[in-house]
């Protein structure tokens, strides 16, 4: 049974939603699931937007053939060739051998690679060109990077629509509730949009700079992305949003505390400093187990909040492993200009401080990290004192620059 939403007058969802799907790219967890949108356009030609992944390759099929509803499918356009969005395409042109593919030269080359020989199927576009569908128009812009080197987005300019890829995605599952003003985006989407964000295209910050002054041109009134609901108001918020992790700028000022602790010494020290730091009024506190909590959820905080605050115990004269996972996470997705303030413990040679504070420096970049720090001989005691109350207010202090 088909399961479609109708969009615009022409426009149609046929989309489908994974719950069963545990890791997203077999890394990243997605408890709330993950939707792979797909877009069919009846014009006087007929138009399929990008495919779906494998997993939902049935009911997606289905979708397609109920709002086509006997026509032909004259056009399939793919504006992004990772195979959560194409591994559909021969299945597609399996039972519809009229179809035309319209594409970039790049796209087709990896659709070539995947095992997909267009042949004389194939229409090769570039930025700036268009295709007229009858009282469509569609106009091709690239976006290379955002997030692999083929991808492109397609404008629909007699609407306004935007067909994103992989722009303006997030994680979870649409539940039938394609519209983002059919949910509580900010409060309910918000973090797994981050989350997406930040892991998945957060290290091509200046790309998807790129992409959003292209955009800015445009008299967009509708996005519609690959994943995650469609935007058909408040556009400019969520753009904000993206303005903001793609420049690597905090979206506001608060304290990101990740901790590193084997027997919960290192773990009652950063409580201390997140209860006196509370008591200063700075109460935009997330803390975290860094052996708890996956790093996908780190790193989306990491890109929020304006301060980090790194607790390690030292391990084997080194970095405990799961911070050094994070740092590195840090690391290649280009987190930037954020202050960090570091506490360390150890029991006989305390070096993680140093260390920490050495790859902040060497390996990253626009990282400004705190000189008060604060050093722990196992646990904490009255005679680091001083030392915590001294990061507390270079912290809060840092927040007034």
């Amino acid at each position: 049974m088909e399961c479609v939403r109708q969009l615009t007058n022409d426009l149609y969802w046929v989309g489908g939603d994974d719950r069963r799907l545990e890791l997203f790219e077999n890394i990243h967890p997605i408890p709330r699931g993950v939707s792979y949108n797909a877009y069919v356009l009846l014009d006087t030609a007929t138009v399929l937007f990008d495919t779906a992944d494998w997993s939902i390759c049935r009911q997606f099929l289905e979708n397609v053939e109920a709002v086509l509803d006997g026509r032909p499918l004259n056009y399939l356009i793919i504006n992004h060739v990772e195979p959560d969005h194409a591994a559909s395409i021969e299945e597609v042109l399996l039972r519809h051998p009229e179809t035309k593919v319209i594409s970039n030269e790049k796209a087709f080359t990896l659709m070539h690679q995947f095992g997909f020989d267009m042949g004389d199927r194939a229409e090769v576009v570039k930025e700036g060109d268009t295709r007229n569908f009858g009282k469509h128009t569609i106009a091709f812009v690239a976006a290379p990077m955002v997030h692999w080197p083929e991808a492109m987005v397609s404008f629909d300019t007699t609407t306004g629509t935007l067909f994103s890829a992989d722009a303006f995605g997030s994680f979870g599952a649409l539940g039938g509730r394609i519209f983002n003003d059919e949910v509580d985006f900010e409060r309910d989407w918000l973090d797994d949009a981050r989350r997406y964000y930040t892991n998945i295209v957060g290290k091509y910050g200046p790309h998807v700079m790129d992409l959003l002054n292209k955009a800015s041109s445009l008299d967009i009134k509708m996005i519609c992305p690959l994943h995650g609901p469609v935007w058909r108001n408040n556009i400019d918020w969520f753009i904000d949003k993206y303005i903001h992790w793609a420049s690597y700028e905090p979206e506001e000022k608060g304290v990101l505390l990740v901790y590193a602790s084997m027997y919960g010494n290192t773990e009652s020290a950063a409580s201390v400093f997140a209860a006196r730091l509370a008591e200063k009024g700075m109460t935009n506190i997330a803390m975290y187990d860094v052996s708890k909590t996956d790093t996908s959820y780190l790193i989306a905080d990491a890109f929020k909040y304006s301060h980090i605050v790194i607790a390690s115990v030292t391990y084997n004269l080194n970095i405990y492993p799961k911070m050094m996972t994070f740092l590195d996470h840090m690391r290649l997705l280009h987190v930037q200009n954020r202050t960090v303030g570091i506490i360390e413990n150890g029991s006989w040679a305390c070096t993680v401080g140093t260390l920490i504070h050495n790859y902040l420096d060497e390996e990253m970049r626009g990282i400004t990290v705190l000189q008060d720090g604060v050093t722990i001989n196992s646990r904490m005691t009255a005679g680091q004192n001083r030392t915590m109350n001294d990061l507390v207010d270079a912290v809060i202090d840092s927040m007034k620059d």
